[in-house]
């Protein structure tokens, strides 16, 4: 019998039947976006008015729908603030945490040594017993001529700071795997295992963290993680995410990268206070026991929630995302010109959208799965779906429709006062919607990290002013490549793993 669990995509399937049903739901999601933005046109031009009433009603429910999330985004930047305030230390003191091992995992593919270095040193300087900090550094055996060298360098600087330093090179196409960061941390999961094994530490006593190479850990992370952990009612059952935050570059950001960036660190917030809909994303850690009993996927390009939802079904629906309510803090995209730092802020972006795959795989396997509640099939497909379909066209619809229907519709209904006043009133409605922007620049300015030495006046200026950016970058880094995404699907043209560039200009 084939293991569903390791689908990655249609072809995957060895029965005809089963890859037909799968690609139907492949399609699906690019098929009732297109349907959406191609219904939204037709009936501008043949029913106006019912077009006019669903833009006030939908512009109505995104405004409730901002100021709900923006209060989610208040209180989890809250207690944000109140995690790094806390000694997590003296809250483990009545647990038996120095059992607790950390196994980090650094997937490296083209990064330079600035990059790694300053990963490391955060590992070097968080407050945890070195000897339970387990590092694998995997590098690409496909990447960049100096990558060894950088390896080398890396062991010998810092390998005295830690229980074990490894270095694994992952090997260029193997059978079975997509090239990216997802088959490397796959094959640097056996080393983590064997490492485990000749230690002779239980798998319960080990938390693997998987963190992009640029992750840089705030000081009591390791302690947080660990009391979480010991308190958690099914720590092994469970996947612990901490808050990205861009902190790395911020200051040598454009603007437009900024915004997409800090956009990120607030749905990420908002999403902390809905753990029923948290899913691992970029860095985050699970149980030792749980991830080598699920394996890590190698076969996706959006390996950091596919690992979820593979633990999601491999246990019968019985998994959970904990927020860590923790920082840790990593690149913003840039690149070496303004126009480079646009079109890697566009790929990266359609990276992420392409997490669109989750919708077939979801599908397929609750169809699947029998011991999986129908409640909880329901309310994940309805939440998934509706959250990429929102992602491609929520804010294409609320652009267009406020003025669509005076342009296409019929002479009667520019006539009247209602097509008078529409632009007027979903301009009024969306106003309010502005909250959602005023709490992002609030929010964003108490968290900001120390600006560098030489940084203009302007500059600081613009950490508030960049926030006019939102409605563009919503459009041109959120629609967009989403839509991109999700036709690409639908096509079959299925994306290959894009790995965004880490340009440090003058790093802080």
């Amino acid at each position: 019998m084939q293991n569903y669990l390791e689908i990655g995509r249609a072809s995957d399937l060895e029965s005809p039947r089963e890859r037909r049903l799968y690609r139907f739901f492949e399609i699906l999601p690019g098929v009732i976006s297109l349907a959406t933005l191609s219904f939204a046109l037709i009936f501008s031009w043949l029913k106006p008015v019912w077009v006019a009433f669903f833009i006030i009603l939908f512009c109505l429910y995104w405004t409730l729908k901002v100021i709900y999330l923006s209060l989610h985004q208040v209180i989890s930047f809250k207690k944000m603030k109140r995690s790094l305030e806390i000694d997590w230390q003296e809250k483990l003191k009545t647990f038996s945490w120095q059992k607790i091992y950390h196994l980090i995992i650094l997937p490296q593919a083209k990064e330079g040594w600035e990059v790694v270095r300053e990963t490391l040193n955060s590992l070097k300087e968080a407050i945890y017993p070195k000897e339970n900090l387990i590092i694998i550094l995997a590098q690409e055996e496909r990447m960049r001529g100096d990558i060894k060298e950088i390896g080398e360098r890396a062991k010998k600087e810092y390998g005295k700071y830690f229980h074990r330093f490894e270095i694994t090179t992952h090997p260029r196409d193997l059978p079975g795997e997509v090239r990216g960061k997802g088959s490397n941390i796959a094959f640097a999961a056996k080393v983590a295992k064997k490492i485990i094994d000749e230690e002779k530490i239980p798998y319960q006593n080990v938390i693997i963290s998987i963190f992009d190479i640029d992750t840089k850990v705030f000081p009591q992370y390791f302690l947080c993680l660990t009391y979480h952990y010991l308190t958690s009612k099914k720590p092994l059952k469970s996947s612990f995410q901490p808050i990205p935050v861009y902190h790395n570059n911020l200051w040598e950001a454009p603007a437009f990268s900024r915004v997409v960036a800090t956009s990120n660190t607030f749905w990420q917030m908002m999403q902390q206070e809905r753990p029923e809909q948290l899913v691992t994303y970029s860095s985050h850690s699970m149980a030792g026991e749980a991830f080598f009993k699920v394996g890590y996927p190698k076969n996706v390009v959006a390996d950091d929630s596919r690992i979820f939802w593979k633990a999601f079904f491999k246990f019968d629906g019985d998994y959970r995302v904990q927020p860590l309510y923790y920082p840790v803090s990593m690149d913003v995209v840039t690149g070496e010109n303004l126009m480079k730092t646009f079109l890697n802020q566009y790929k990266q972006q359609r990276r992420w959208a392409w997490g669109c795959i989750e919708i077939p795989y979801l599908f397929y396997n609750f169809l699947k799965n029998k011991k999986i509640s129908l409640k909880k099939k329901i309310f994940y497909s309805v939440i998934t779906f509706e959250g990429f379909w929102s992602w491609a066209c929520a804010s294409l619809l609320i652009l267009f429709l406020g003025w669509l229907p005076l342009v296409l519709g019929k002479g009667e209904f520019n006539l009247t006062l209602f097509s008078y006043n529409l632009p007027r009133v979903t301009a009024s409605i969306m106003l309010f919607a502005n909250i959602g922007m005023i709490v992002g620049a609030a929010t964003n300015i108490l968290f900001l990290p120390p600006p560098p030495k030489k940084v203009s006046y302007l500059k600081k200026i613009s950490m508030v002013s960049q926030w006019l950016l939102l409605p563009l970058t919503l459009i041109v880094f959120g629609a967009l490549p989403a839509l991109d995404a999700q036709l690409r699907l639908m096509l079959g043209k299925y994306l290959e793993f894009w790995n965004t560039p880490k340009i440090r200009h003058n790093p802080v």
